[in-house]
C-alpha cells in the first residue's frame, strides 16, 4: 500500500504546470454573490466547506487567467517583471494542487491550507505594481502598436478582474479561519472583508481625509468637501448596504486624488479652490455616488484614454521610492477602480466638460442577490482575440489637413 502511495503520489509529479494549467482552464470559474458571501459566513462559516470549495476554485480561477498570460508577446512575457509575476502565480497553484486529494476530515490539511491561503495572499500583494512594471519595460523597448495596446488593455482589465476576485476568495478564508487575524474593535460586525451596515459616507469622508493629507503635502492647501446623502428607501436614514469597504474606499480615495490635482492646477492663478461636490443618492436598485470638481475638465477624446492602462497625465513614479506618495502614479488609479465597481456588477462612469470640471459616477448594486462576482473566462472567444489580427477601421478616419474639394468636383 505504501509503495502504491509513492507510485501514485510520482505519478501525480510528473504532471506539469501547463498540463495542470490546460486541465483546470477548460472548467469556468463560479461567481457567488455578496449575499453568499455574507450568508456563508454569518451563519454556516464551516473551514472544512471553505477548504473543499477553495481547493477546487482557486485552481480554476488562476489557470483561466494563466493560460492567457500564456497568450501576451513574447517580447511581453519575457520582461524579467512579467515573468516574476508567472512565477508567482505558477507557485501559487502547484502549493494549491497539493491539496487536491486531500479529504476535508483530515484536520491538519485543512489547518495547513488555510497556512497556505495566508501565504499565498501574501505573496501576490505587489502583482499589480509589478505587473505594471513589466509592461512599461516593454513600452520602453519596443513600443506599442495600436494592436498590442488594444490586447494589452483587454488582458490587463481581466487579468486585474480575476486578481480581485481571487483576493476576495482568499481575504474571506483568512479572515474568517486564519489564527493569526484578529477581529477588528473598530469593525466587530465585519463579515470577513465584508461589512454588512457599510456606512458609505464614513468611508467617503475617510477617502477624503486620506487624499487631502496628500494635497496639503504636495500643494500646501486642498479644495473643501460639500457631501450630500439621500436615501429613497428609508427617507431619514443614512445610507448603508452590503459591501467590502476596502473595495469602495480605493475608488473613492482615487478619484478624490485625480479630483483634487485638478481643481489645485487648473485653479492655481486664482488662489481660490473650489470644493469638490459629493451626492450619494441610494434607490431601489442602484447605490450612486456622485463627484463634481471645478478642476477644468478633460476634451471627450481624452475620456475613453483616462481608462487605458497606458495612458497617464503624471510623472511616472520612481522605481523603489517607497517614502513619496505623489497623487498619480503609474496611471492604473482609473482603470482599477472602474474593475472594482464592475467586480459586483457595478460601473464607474466619467461625464467632463472641458473648461469647467469633471463629474465621476460610481455605480453599486444596492440589492446583494444582484451583486454577483464579474469573471474572466478562458474560451475560444477569448482566444480569437489575442490571436485574430485586427483589421482597418471600417469608420471614416478625419484627415488633419482639408482635402482639394476640385478632387471630389471631377468624380
Amino acid at each position: 500500500m505504501r509503495l502504491l502511495r509513492t507510485l501514485m503520489s510520482s505519478a501525480a509529479r510528473a504532471i506539469t504546470i501547463p498540463q495542470q494549467v490546460d486541465y483546470y482552464c477548460k472548467f469556468s470559474p463560479s461567481p457567488l454573490s455578496m449575499k453568499q458571501f455574507l450568508d456563508f459566513g454569518s451563519e454556516n462559516a464551516c473551514e472544512k466547506t471553505s477548504y473543499m470549495f477553495l481547493r477546487q476554485e482557486l485552481p480554476v480561477r488562476l489557470a483561466n487567467i494563466m493560460k492567457e498570460i500564456s497568450l501576451l508577446p513574447d517580447n511581453l512575457l519575457k520582461t524579467p517583471s512579467v515573468q516574476l509575476v508567472n512565477s508567482w502565480y505558477i507557485q501559487s497553484l502547484q502549493e494549491l494542487l497539493n491539496y487536491k486529494d486531500k479529504s476535508a476530515d483530515d484536520s491538519e490539511a485543512v489547518k495547513k491550507f488555510t497556512d497556505t491561503v495566508i501565504t499565498i495572499r501574501n505573496r501576490h500583494n505587489d502583482v499589480i505594481q509589478t505587473m505594471a512594471q513589466g509592461v512599461i519595460e516593454y513600452k520602453d523597448r519596443f513600443g506599442v502598436d495600436p494592436v498590442t495596446s488594444q490586447n494589452v488593455q483587454y488582458f490587463l482589465d481581466r487579468f486585474y478582474m480575476s486578481r480581485i476576485s481571487i483576493r476576495m476568495l482568499l481575504n474571506q478564508h483568512s479572515l474568517l479561519f486564519g489564527g493569526d487575524i484578529q477581529v477588528n474593535p473598530a469593525h466587530p460586525k465585519h463579515i470577513g472583508s465584508i461589512d454588512p451596515n457599510c456606512s458609505v459616507v464614513e468611508v467617503i469622508k475617510d477617502g477624503y481625509e486620506k487624499a487631502k493629507k496628500l494635497c496639503d503635502m504636495y500643494y500646501m492647501n486642498s479644495p473643501g468637501l460639500e457631501l450630500t446623502e439621500v436615501n429613497a428607501k428609508s427617507e431619514g436614514q443614512k445610507v448603508q448596504m452590503v459591501y467590502v469597504p476596502s473595495h469602495l474606499y480605493h475608488m473613492i480615495f482615487e478619484l478624490f486624488k485625480n479630483s483634487m490635482r485638478a481643481t489645485m492646477e487648473f485653479n492655481t492663478a486664482r488662489g481660490v479652490y473650489p470644493p469638490i461636490h459629493v451626492h450619494v443618492a441610494l434607490g431601489s436598485e442602484d447605490l450612486t455616488v456622485k463627484m463634481s470638481d471645478r478642476g477644468g475638465g478633460v476634451p471627450l477624446r481624452k475620456i475613453d484614454s483616462l481608462f487605458n492602462y497606458m495612458y497617464t497625465t503624471a510623472p511616472r513614479p520612481p522605481v523603489g521610492n517607497t517614502k513619496a506618495k505623489p497623487l498619480a502614479g503609474f496611471g492604473y488609479g482609473l482603470p482599477i477602480s472602474r474593475l472594482y465597481a464592475r467586480y459586483f456588477q457595478g460601473d464607474l462612469k466619467l461625464y467632463s466638460l472641458e473648461g469647467y470640471g469633471t463629474d465621476a459616477a460610481i455605480y453599486i448594486k444596492a440589492l446583494s442577490t444582484e451583486s454577483v462576482e464579474r469573471l474572466p473566462v478562458y474560451n475560444k472567444s477569448a482566444w480569437r482575440h489575442y490571436k485574430t489580427s485586427h483589421e482597418a477601421d471600417d469608420w471614416c478616419v478625419p484627415s488633419s489637413e482639408p482635402k482639394d474639394m476640385t478632387t471630389y468636383r471631377s468624380i
